[in-house]
């Protein structure tokens, strides 16, 4: 009876994806939020800066903290490095409570093909701003999703693995698209890692609509004489 009052508990606590997990049940936020400063290591570094410079307009900065999650830091690092996020958008933003990203189906449901992350619980806790790694209800299920906190939420902590924290441009996270999936997704245009300048507005900005086609001409229509091409091998 207790055990599954227990397991009832942390489904609904869940933070993942709707097929493993069913989704989250809507928690309000509690507790306090805390100074970015407390959160934070004293010895801040750019190799454990994650930049995400999204579709909103602007960069968001998040410092990674290693010394409390170096499994998922590492897996952030790797995916990063491959490109993984680029393009992918916030699939499930909740107002008041977070926005959540890093699934390449856009439907809650994926991940990397890397293997999962064992748990990290620690002490870092969900005050806003806080990164922390979604999961199924299988506590080391996480893999390469990742929710962003919109307000402080005590609830969660020692339930997900928290990872960093947003140190530059929460108003960039604040604007991101509310929805489960939003209408009009914002997406991480680029992700990297350390002191790599932001992208233009030009690169940020979506690519222009594509015009439809001109109206083909009334009538028959001759054909214009093709001159054959004779291939040329390429020196390599």
């Amino acid at each position: 009876m207790i055990r599954s009052a227990l397991l009832t508990f942390a489904a609904c606590l869940a933070v993942a994806s709707p097929a493993l997990a069913k989704k989250t049940t809507k928690i309000q936020a509690a507790g306090t939020a805390s100074r970015v400063e407390d959160f934070l290591p004293p010895k801040l570094t750019p190799d454990n800066e994650w930049n995400l410079d999204l579709s909103d307009g602007g960069r968001v900065v998040i410092q990674l903290r290693p010394d409390m999650a170096p499994k998922m830091v590492e897996r952030i690092k790797t995916l990063t490095a491959q490109g993984f996020y680029n393009g992918l958008m916030f699939h499930r933003v909740i107002e008041g409570f977070m926005a959540q990203g890093g699934d390449p189906k856009g439907t809650g449901e994926g991940g990397s093909t890397l293997p999962d992350v064992p748990a990290e619980f620690n002490d870092l806790p969900h005050v806003r701003g806080a990164v922390a790694a979604a999961r199924a209800a299988d506590e080391n299920s996480a893999n390469s999703q990742f929710y962003i906190m919109f307000m402080p939420n005590l609830k969660l902590d020692r339930h997900y693995t928290v990872f960093g924290r947003v140190v530059s441009g929460m108003a960039y996270v604040d604007a991101i698209q509310r929805g489960e999936p939003p209408a009009t997704p914002t997406r991480i245009v680029r992700a990297s890692i350390g002191d790599v300048p932001p992208l233009t507005a030009a690169q940020l900005a979506p690519p222009p609509p594509v015009q439809a086609p001109a109206a083909l001409p009334s009538g028959p229509i001759t054909p214009t004489p093709v001159t054959p091409v004779t291939p040329t091998r390429r020196r390599h």
